[in-house]
């Protein structure tokens, strides 16, 4: 698997970060949800030098301009509810995108800490041949995002997968390059330290999908 790091070098893309950690800013749920759509924003940006392009030639008002265009056919997925603003920012940058949606949950079946991933709704276009973003906040211990791309290649197969995240723990990153292909590319805002005992990521920033759109029962 291909990692990238994003917030290595300083660039407005660690100021995003730091207020949607910050307990003093994300109680603000319209801030926090327009930071995370800034910080997909960012993220397509880089993410974007990796896809393919083909020349082109656009007719100006004054003559005729050689460039390029993206010539990959693109499918955002990101898992309900937290992925959402994330989504609207690679969506923002990526507008003829195709898009997809998936419910993923962890299932606490004996009320403990171990938990079953959930997958349930799915409304996700043809992905065969395409270029699939998978898309999601928070990378824990990443058997969400395993069983939603196992539920997608059922569906078809993509030409490249591209998985994109905010903040990773180690922990998650090692079970995806368990369980994911070599070619994936896997595209991180943030690496933290590690998972606490109820596998939450440590410093994180709390729940990303009741700061963006409030508590759920």
């Amino acid at each position: 698997m291909q990692i990238h790091y994003l917030s290595d070098e300083n660039s407005i893309l660690n100021h995003f970060l730091g207020q949607i950690r910050n307990v003093n800013i994300q109680n603000d749920s319209m801030r926090f949800r327009r930071n995370v759509e800034r910080i997909g924003e960012v993220m397509a940006y880089e993410l974007s030098k990796d896809l393919h392009y083909s020349d082109v030639e656009i007719q100006t008002p004054l003559g005729i301009k050689k460039t390029t265009e993206i010539s990959d056919k693109l499918v955002l997925c990101s898992i309900l509810r937290a992925g959402l603003p994330l989504h609207l920012g690679f969506l923002n940058y990526f507008d003829a995108a195709e898009n997809g949606f998936v419910s993923a949950y962890r299932h606490h079946a004996n009320n403990d800490a171990s938990f079953d991933i959930l997958v349930e709704y799915q409304a996700v276009p043809n992905i065969e041949n395409k270029t699939l973003l998978l898309i999601d906040p928070m990378l824990a211990t990443g058997q969400s995002m395993v069983a939603v791309y196992e539920k997608l290649m059922q569906k078809g197969l993509p030409k490249e997968i591209h998985i994109a995240v905010i903040i990773a723990a180690p922990e998650g990153i090692a079970y995806l390059k368990t369980h994911l292909p070599d070619h994936c590319h896997l595209w991180i805002a943030t690496l933290d330290e590690k998972l606490n005992d109820k596998n939450y990521i440590i410093p994180g920033l709390g729940d990303a999908g009741d700061l963006a759109y409030g508590n759920k029962l």
